[in-house]
């Protein structure tokens, strides 16, 4: 009786076995079923959600260590009780061991970031540098512990896009699934790390997939509830500001008020991300001039953060305390001013120096200071016709941020989210879609799209330009001798015309070729080296590149209307 059941159980385990094993592989082969989406984008969320915590505990543990005090939010007021020394040696000391951990583990020494999380989304199936990205991770915590003047969401949203590449990989999911796991980790992680469930939802949308397609929204609320849930339980449900009573808007009269705060904004957050693009191109060219190696940069500018730090320790780390302080009015008009204008610095020396960290609170903290100093002009112009000049601290906090961004509205979502003030949603509006519009004009559409465009990654106009890069000349060849190739005399004749493609070029480089001489196909040699003769590896034809660029553009429409 008791062999009989045994060997009953055991082939009820072999059963069970095999039934797992034959849904494991329709799961990677044909992709998970909604219902099975909506679990694994639980346990995603749960697990992006879990990283997250992590990091900002890590963030915690190793403040504390250092500076001897744990609340983000009262840094700056500590460390004007620390001797000057330490406040110059611990960025230094910070520097060094971002610079060492980005010499030894990524190839270019720099910090993997959002904008890397998009360029995934768009050119990688939704994958992300793994090896890199942890280093990354390591490098921007140190920064963050040690006073770095940047922000968490920036590493924390890479840390995420980890865990959905994983399982990507696992799963071996295609394009359309890895995208939508890694839209479900970034809406995760952001909510977990603002306790923000509706901006963490739409900001994986709006700023990293850069769709809103109806099928991966159902997936994504999961994943950012099962994130905001984590960081509920781990720090109750509390919002990041508090804002001091209820906010008022004298409607009609002080509405042009806001639009003009808009462009004020607008044009801040221009000048914010064009003072760290030319800090870092100063960077590369001292480097090169002076052939120091990669681990030098976050040294010299721990060094500079810290000799900034021991006048104006308002700069070091996320700047919560300042931005607290603008948004209930207790700083005045010369030092919104200064703390803006300082800020702005320490953040280009920071990521000018590839200390790592994010854009997003550096962004709030400019934008709270810039909009306090708008506002108490305006309240002291006109006072009989003005509400609380703390109003225009809230508003401009979300002008600059979304700008930056890019993101007006999980931007909006977010400050609405931080504070908990629901009542002055106009005003905030307002000055948010007036300080996108402007700042889209002058830079790519976001810093991000920016960082990319200078990579020579093309997003920013959409997928109907960056699609082209995503085809390599060598896969969409004919080779030589294949039916309905051209022979080698012709294809000779057209290189010696100059007219002729690399191997490793793509359709970016091609279809403008294309246009310009008019011809059927293009010869594809391989550049062997200088003073050598190319090697002919066979021939582009016009009518195959149009083919693929046109399958990949309406697999893409598709998707996004899916």
């Amino acid at each position: 009786m008791a062999d009989r059941e045994r060997n009953l159980a055991i082939r009820q385990f072999r059963e069970m076995a095999r039934v797992f094993a034959r849904g494991w592989q329709l799961l990677r082969h044909r992709g998970p079923s909604q219902i099975q989406f909506w679990f694994i984008a639980l346990v995603i969320g749960i697990a992006a959600g879990f990283a997250s915590l992590l990091f900002r505990r890590g963030i915690e543990w190793l403040q504390a260590t250092l500076y001897g005090t744990e609340d983000i939010n009262t840094l700056h007021t500590f460390a004007m009780g620390l001797d000057w020394f330490w406040v110059l040696i611990i960025p230094m000391g910070g520097g060094i061991v971002v610079g060492i951990i980005l010499q030894i583990f990524t190839p270019d020494g720099r910090v993997r970031a959002v904008a890397d999380v998009i360029e995934g989304a768009a050119l990688n199936e939704g994958r992300v540098e793994v090896k890199a990205g942890l280093a990354s991770a390591a490098a921007s915590l140190i920064t963050l512990s040690t006073g770095g003047s940047t922000g968490r969401e920036g590493p924390v949203v890479h840390l995420a896009a980890l865990v959905s590449t994983w399982v990507s990989n696992l799963m071996d999911a295609d394009g359309i699934t890895g995208r939508d796991l890694l839209g479900c980790a970034v809406a995760a992680a952001v909510s977990a790390s603002f306790n923000a469930p509706i901006a963490g939802a739409l900001f994986a949308l709006e700023v990293v997939l850069r769709h809103f397609a109806l099928h991966s929204f159902a997936p994504i609320v999961v994943a950012s509830a099962a994130g905001t849930v984590i960081n509920r339980l781990a720090f109750g449900d509390v919002t990041e500001f508090s804002l001091p009573g209820t906010t008022a808007l004298e409607f009609y009269l002080e509405l042009p008020a806001f639009l003009l705060l808009g462009l004020v904004c607008g044009l801040v957050a221009v000048i914010m991300m064009r003072a760290i693009f030319w800090a870092d191109d100063l960077e590369n060219r001292i480097q090169r001039r002076l052939g120091w190696p990669l681990w030098i940069g976050p040294v010299l500018a721990g060094g500079v953060l810290g000799c900034m730090a021991i006048f104006f320790p308002h700069i070091i780390g996320v700047g919560y305390e300042t931005t607290s302080l603008a948004l209930t009015g207790k700083l005045l008009l010369r030092e919104a001013v200064v703390f803006a204008i300082l800020k702005v610095i320490a953040v280009a020396v920071t990521m000018a120096g590839r200390m790592g960290g994010g854009m997003f609170s550096p962004s709030l903290m400019v934008g709270a200071l810039t909009g306090l100093a708008f506002g108490l002009i305006a309240t002291g112009l006109f006072p009989d016709n003005s509400g609380a000049f703390t109003l225009y601290a809230l508003a401009g906090m979300g002008a600059v941020a979304a700008a930056v961004l890019g993101a007006p509205i999980s931007t909006t979502l977010i400050v609405f989210e931080l504070t908990g003030d629901w009542q002055t949603g106009l005003a905030v509006m307002v000055s948010v879609s007036m300080s996108t519009a402007l700042a889209s004009r002058l830079v790519d559409r976001s810093f991000f799209l920016t960082q990319l465009e200078r990579r020579g990654v093309r997003l920013a106009a959409g997928p109907q330009s960056y699609l082209l890069a995503m085809f390599r000349v060598a896969r969409l060849m004919r080779p030589l001798g294949a039916p309905n190739t051209p022979t080698q005399e012709a294809c000779w004749a057209m290189v010696e015309e100059g007219v002729y493609l690399d191997a490793n070029a793509t359709l970016e480089a091609a279809m403008p070729m294309f246009e310009k001489s008019g011809v059927v196909f293009l010869p594809v040699v391989a550049i062997l080296g200088e003073g050598q003769t190319p090697e002919l590896r066979g021939a582009l034809f016009h009518m195959d590149a149009l083919k693929a660029y046109n399958t990949a553009l309406a697999a893409t429409v598709e998707e996004e209307h899916s």
